[in-house]
């Protein structure tokens, strides 16, 4: 099989486990789900990861594979001779995820959100022993689990432009919809603490990202109203209308054009608000899941109006100018 097979083999189990890691996770009744999920979901980074460093390297399978110091027959260890280092079963063994990270983290490729979240689900797997009663921190476990599946999605755009991820359901189910008695608060035990504890200091310690975060927090809330004075949005003439109040028209369109700018000017090494910005701005305008027009006056049609933009304006940018 040649590498570059390899390559595309480790991209279709990458995509496999993580819709494992959802499916399982998304089912109404399921025991250890937090701990299965982050199982899953970081074998599915481990192999994204390795597949990513074949694509920097030009496909070598030395590049994910481990080595160790050559020993003679008389027991001596060489300092610079280095052979495969390989398993049980006589195949080579390959890096580790935090190798990976690392590697991947230096080649500026990776981004210490995404290495904050894994590492926080590392530590749900690894500690998930000690964790006796799992229901007292599900919540902020799906957190994780939010921010872990739209960081994946959002970096494989950037690294596999060509594969469209848009066939698969990629979500996870809120609580409020897997299983409302989740939402029962329990006591927390000293592990379950400490847990949280190293989650908190990861989000505190990192830098803001509009594409990739460590714990996103989703609020589902079950209301009777009988109103209907909402801004309707509808993408197809045939799609179903979605009602949003304004603190959510702010909250889905959260950036000015004078944000875009700025935020352009940190994150590309060619951005210039020249006539070619302002052509892919005027087709932005034109996307109505990227930027939405809001007047001050709703109910006057000639009243002045402000454009706001979504996040995925990025996605769009991104197209055009050099990542730093």
């Amino acid at each position: 099989m040649s590498n570059k097979k390899i390559y595309k083999g480790l991209i279709d189990k990458s995509i496999g486990s993580m819709l494992s890691a959802i499916e399982i996770y998304n089912k109404p009744d399921f025991k250890y789900r937090e701990e299965t999920f982050a199982i899953l979901a970081i074998n599915s980074w481990e192999i994204l990861f390795k597949a990513r460093l074949l694509k920097l390297n030009a496909y070598k399978l030395n590049t994910i594979y481990c080595y160790k110091p050559y020993i003679s027959k008389k027991g001596v260890k060489s300092s610079k001779k280095k052979v495969l280092d390989r398993n049980r079963t006589g195949n080579p063994k390959t890096i580790s995820i935090h190798d990976a990270m690392l590697r991947l983290n230096s080649a500026k490729e990776l981004p210490i959100q995404i290495i904050n979240n894994i590492d926080a689900l590392i530590e749900l797997r690894d500690n998930a022993i000690h964790f006796v009663n799992s229901n007292s921190i599900s919540n902020q476990v799906q957190e994780l689990g939010f921010a872990c599946i739209k960081n994946y999605i959002n970096i494989f755009k950037i690294w596999h432009p060509h594969n469209n991820l848009s066939q698969y359901n990629l979500y996870l189910m809120p609580l409020a919809y897997v299983d409302s008695k989740r939402l029962v608060h329990a006591a927390i035990t000293k592990e379950e603490q400490n847990f949280l504890t190293l989650v908190k200091d990861k989000i505190d310690s990192s830098e803001h990202s509009a594409d990739f975060d460590i714990a996103i927090q989703i609020e589902v809330n079950f209301k009777k109203t009988k109103s209907f004075d909402g801004l309707a949005i509808q993408y197809d003439k045939d799609g179903v209308p979605i009602t949003l109040t304004e603190e959510e028209v702010r909250t889905k369109f959260p950036l000015t054009h004078a944000d875009i700018c700025k935020k352009a000017l940190d994150r590309y090494t060619d951005f210039k608000q020249t006539q070619k910005f302002h052509s892919i701005m005027r087709t932005i305008k034109s996307d109505p899941k990227l930027c939405h027009n809001r007047k001050l006056d709703t109910a006057n049609p000639n009243s002045i109006s402000k454009n706001y933009f979504s996040t995925n304006v990025w996605q769009e940018l991104d197209k055009h100018y050099t990542r730093k």
